[in-house]
């Protein structure tokens, strides 16, 4: 590969960035992951993946690490300051991925699986102790240049993720400037070590007191996570104080129950880049975007990018399409994400109530629509794809493709035997072959005997006798094989 240190640089190697690296590598793309830091953060700061970003760990070969340090979710509520529920979020049963709905987790466990998995890769590496500088962009390529231990350095790559963080220098670099969406609320994060788990809660608690708004959360691999609502005029360097934080956890009597891990003060904001690709650059995770953690989406969203992008890439990289492809990235992924943050704002506005009037007119407004059945709570959902890289008009495109699973001791899932990249399912025989990686299967093929009536029952509810599934799981669009072959070649 004359002139090129790689295919792929990504610059941040956190979960986003290295997801992303996993599944360049093995679609055969080079790819250099560039950190700034020496080691993984070793305290926790995210908390929650949802189903459909465990099947996307699944794909890179670390879910089943990963949830062994995690803990279900259940159920997610917002209480009144005498604990009446004003909304009930239910996340008990599985997503459609098969996964539970909500996973708890223990980010530096889940960070350490996927570097482990990464030193594995022939065609990845990860380089640490890398602070990204600056960027120049030719016709070709793009060359970022680094500070490192011995000395500055130069990587010229076909493209550049910056997967770097809220802050994000790439973004900076490359000149795309940022929306502010107009939430800015700052927290005071107590984690803690569990002791003794059952004088904790059970379920994830938002505490809509507008004395004290306060959030209560499961955490992975025996840990617990309180969250406290800075008031006006309070001081990041008072509210740290133990004897601070020991008289905000009083009221929850755990004392003795829990060792405080972490503390620190964070901002919640609500930002979105206006571009996500500035020619040969691209940004992902919390450089794309940022939000409030209440509808627990920030680490899923950046993963979701990476299962996005990383097939359009390696697309564009082998030629198989131009690299205007690379637009759809940006089309398809924004407005999901707009939707988790116009959700997570109204959680973040419902929550954040400290005025005893406003808080008790919101009480009363919301459990009137709790009586009446007209309560915005339930099973979240966000919107699916409707631009980008799928059939226009077709049945189901751009929606969630399904995960059945086979139960059992040893469960086969429907991802273990179709494999990557995109997949057509047909109940009928066809005229015509894949290409350009394209699999084809039949409901039938007795590969697929464990989920074959829920293949074809799919099929019945879209009225259709084929699928195309996408490398990330979203449909591309349904109707006859043929039909569908031609209109993935030509889109």
């Amino acid at each position: 590969m004359p002139g090129y240190d790689c295919d792929v640089l990504v610059v941040g190697g956190g979960r986003t960035g290295v997801t992303l690296a996993l599944f360049l590598a093995s679609a055969g793309v080079s790819t250099l992951v560039a950190e700034r830091e020496a080691a993984i953060y070793p305290l926790p700061r995210a908390a929650h993946i949802d189903h459909e970003v465990v099947r996307i760990l699944q794909n890179v070969g670390v879910a089943e690490e990963v949830m062994a340090s995690s803990k279900t979710g259940g159920r997610y509520e917002f209480l009144t300051a005498d604990r009446q529920v004003l909304l009930s979020f239910d996340w008990t049963e599985p997503g459609a991925s098969g996964w539970p709905f909500s996973n708890m987790i223990h980010q530096p466990s889940l960070e350490a699986a996927l570097r482990m998995r990464l030193a594995g890769q022939a065609k990845a590496q990860l380089q640490t102790q890398s602070t990204f500088i600056a960027l120049r962009c030719d016709e070709e390529g793009v060359e970022a240049s680094f500070e490192t231990p011995d000395g500055p350095r130069i990587i010229r790559a076909r493209y550049l993720v910056g997967a770097d963080g809220a802050r994000s220098p790439v973004r900076e670099a490359a000149g795309i400037e940022i929306d502010d969406l107009g939430f800015d609320e700052q927290w005071l994060v107590v984690d803690t070590i569990v002791l003794d788990a059952s004088r904790l809660p059970d379920r994830n608690l938002q505490i809509c007191d507008p004395a004290r708004p306060t959030t209560c959360v499961l955490m992975g691999n025996g840990r617990h996570r309180w969250e406290f609502m800075m008031k006006e005029g309070e001081q990041s360097d008072a509210v740290l104080q133990d004897s601070f934080i020991a008289e905000l956890l009083r009221p929850w009597d755990v004392d003795g129950a829990v060792s405080i891990e972490r503390k620190a003060v964070y901002r919640f904001n609500a930002r979105l880049a206006k571009q996500w690709r500035s020619g040969r650059v691209l940004l992902a995770g919390d450089a794309a975007h940022q939000m409030p953690p209440f509808a627990g989406q920030g680490m899923c969203s950046g993963l979701r990018d990476a299962a996005n992008l990383w097939w359009k890439l390696a697309d564009v990289i082998d030629g198989v399409v131009s690299a205007d492809a690379l637009d759809a990235y940006q089309a398809e992924r924004e407005p999901n994400v707009r939707g988790i943050i116009e959700m997570a704002i109204f959680m973040g506005q419902t929550v954040c109530v400290a005025d005893p009037e406003q808080a008790a007119a919101r009480d009363a407004a919301m459990l009137a629509d709790r009586a009446a059945g007209k309560s915005p709570d339930g099973a979240t959902s966000y919107p699916p794809i409707s631009a980008g890289r799928i059939l226009p008009g077709s049945e189901g495109a751009g929606s969630y493709f399904p995960q059945p699973w086979s139960r059992g001791d040893q469960p086969t899932r429907l991802d273990e035997v179709t494999g990557p990249g995109a997949i057509l399912l047909s109940r009928v025989a066809m005229v015509g072959s894949g290409q350009g990686g394209l699999r084809i299967m039949l409901t039938s093929d007795p590969a697929l005997a464990f989920c074959q009536a829920e293949l074809e029952g799919w099929l019945d509810r879209h009225g259709a006798k084929a699928v195309l599934v996408r490398p990330d799981h979203y449909v591309f669009g349904t109707g006859t094989g043929e039909q569908l072959l031609h209109a993935w070649a030509s889109a």
